[in-house]
């Protein structure tokens, strides 16, 4: 997953008949609130007060934010490509002021955290669209910062959509996102030490050569995705986390019998993030790891050829199945006409052919296939749709945060043997009841 360092910046594209464009002065964010346990959705204003950018007959401003990684005005082709599609839609609307500023992806300052101050504090500085991770995404919706599309697009209707990008999208049955940038769990290897990647456990076992994951992974992802491809439920009739005691001691027992050949050790409980695995794996401690498809094109960006491949993440019966997440584009917009504008924006930022040409440059899963068959690079093309087509979306926070600490601690009490398969998945199960 990409970290990037906090820029604030703004670019304002200003568009007459004949177009053009300047640059205005950074803005300032503020601070979040908290959490609201359901969606809020705040009435639609039909009216907007005139301001100096927003008059009766005068230009129309609207407002997008992004995270630093999808500024149009850094000096990559990713960036050309978006900058260059804001550019084409402000050319086609003859009064359309388009005003972006880049904000954090998260924390104090960030889009959540600005969103929220901004919503509370100055109304009238809230973005009409805003670029927001999943997480994010599901938190501004319960806080009722955000409006569900529903009727204003029947783009998510299209059946031109991964599955894991219709999941992104939804929340509660609404559709509070258009998906642009997905990222998933793959296993990455040497191909001149592996040969053809393990598809199931028992190949695995087999092959005796190491693998790495971040075991000590605060939120256990990996081992949570190897939980549900075995069917393991998440929550149970009332929506509480909750935890399948048999398909979770599956998955320990694999691991238990992965050290015994060699393929896993304590060692791993050391590794806690993404950056130590890759690091790994650069390294040649291991052969095989577990990372995510946005690392792996990133550096295929920079070292296209090598002795790197990616596959399907090894699943107890060999059936791909791997966790996912993105970003999406989701709509703030308070009265009818920035809504309408704001989601024709959306729309012309998620079709296909761009979305083929920037998922490519700027490295991230594309969330139509019909993207990803347009790649230039065709046999990568390939090996990712795999992924994609068994990608789903990761369960909602509350679950998550639920389920990560029983995961973590019975996958290092087994890798570090304190506790048999079955001991550690009745500890996980139990605790998830305890008062």
């Amino acid at each position: 997953m990409k970290l990037l360092s906090h820029l604030l910046l703004t670019l304002l594209v200003l568009t007459t008949a004949c177009g053009g464009g300047t640059v205005a002065p950074p803005l300032a964010t503020s601070e979040d609130t908290p959490l609201s346990p359901t969606i809020s959705q705040p009435p639609v204003e039909t009216t907007t007060p005139p301001s100096p950018t927003n008059t009766p007959g005068g230009p129309l401003t609207l407002r997008v934010w992004l995270p630093p990684q999808f500024d149009p005005s850094l000096d990559t082709p990713a960036s050309a490509l978006l900058r260059q599609r804001l550019e084409e839609f402000s050319r086609q609307r003859s009064r359309l002021l388009l005003e972006v500023r880049i904000k954090a992806p998260s924390g104090p300052g960030g889009l959540l955290d600005s969103l929220t101050t901004a919503s509370a504090a100055a109304p009238q500085s809230v973005p009409d669209l805003i670029a927001l991770p999943r997480d994010a995404l599901e938190t501004a919706a319960l806080k009722g910062l955000l409006y569900p599309y529903n009727a204003m697009t029947q783009a998510m209707k299209d059946e031109d959509w991964y599955d894991y990008a219709y999941e992104l999208a939804s929340i509660q049955d609404s559709t509070y996102g258009l998906p642009f940038a997905g990222d998933a769990m793959i296993l990455v290897y040497h191909p001149s030490i592996v040969g053809e990647p393990p598809q199931d456990w028992s190949t695995v076992l087999e092959k005796k050569q190491p693998l790495v994951f971040p075991a000590a992974d605060p939120q256990a992802l990996y081992t949570l995705g190897q939980y549900r491809s075995l069917g393991g439920v998440v929550q149970d009739e009332l929506g509480k986390p909750a935890l399948d005691t048999i398909a979770l001691t599956k998955v320990l027992t694999y691991y238990t019998e992965a050290e015994l050949a060699g393929v896993m050790s304590a060692a791993l409980t050391q590794y806690q993030s993404d950056d130590q695995v890759w690091a790994a794996f650069q390294e040649n401690r291991a052969p095989m790891a577990i990372t995510w498809c946005s690392r792996y094109l990133d550096f295929m960006a920079d070292a296209p050829a090598g002795d790197y491949a990616l596959s399907p993440i090894p699943t107890a019966d060999g059936k791909s199945y791997t966790l996912a997440t993105g970003w999406v584009w989701s709509l703030s917009a308070k009265d009818s006409e920035r809504q309408r504008v704001a989601v024709e924006l959306a729309e012309f930022l998620t079709e296909s052919a761009y979305l083929a040409a920037w998922t490519e440059a700027a490295g991230y899963l594309p969330p139509r296939p019909s993207a990803l068959r347009q790649w230039s690079r065709q046999e990568l093309a390939l090996s990712l749709d795999q992924n994609a087509r068994s990608a789903h979306a990761l369960p909602s926070a509350d679950i998550l945060v639920g389920l990560s600490k029983p995961l973590w601690q019975a996958v290092i009490e087994v890798l570090r043997e304190r506790a048999n398969p079955l001991e550690a998945a009745q500890e996980a199960t139990a605790s998830l009841s305890a008062p």
